[in-house]
């Protein structure tokens, strides 16, 4: 339960850093940037997987290239459904969804190893 809500603080987080970067996105505060996160993987979780499959054949012919607007797209949609985030532009749909990604995973490791790494200590003492 806990790696999860580090996931989710992390993922807001990285919301906040696309936030200040791109004018297009925007957030209103950081308990709209919590529930979008947790939105965010909602939308990648169920209804990008779907998409995924039913695109297929457009990304093979564009050699994976549509996956970057699959991305955007539930990148659009969390901000249709969440009160107090929303996208605009092309660059804020395009690559703020791929900035998001990589600080992401960067907090996610950084948060995950704090949160295992007394638990490792415990048992090698």
């Amino acid at each position: 339960m806990l790696l999860y809500l580090l996931s989710i603080l992390a993922t807001a987080l990285s919301l906040m850093l696309v936030d200040a970067i791109f004018p297009g996105v925007v957030l209103a505060n950081f308990p709209a940037a919590m529930v979008a996160a947790v939105v965010i993987g909602i939308v990648n979780g169920i209804i990008k997987p779907v998409l995924f499959i039913l695109s297929l054949p457009i990304t093979i012919l564009t050699l994976g290239l549509f996956s970057l607007v699959l991305n955007g797209i539930c990148f659009w949609l969390a901000s249709l459904v969440t009160p107090g985030f929303a996208v605009s532009g092309f660059w804020a749909f395009i690559v703020g969804p791929m900035v998001l990604s990589v600080v992401s995973t960067a907090l996610n490791n950084f948060f995950v190893g704090q949160a295992v790494k007394p638990k490792v200590e415990e048992l090698e003492g």
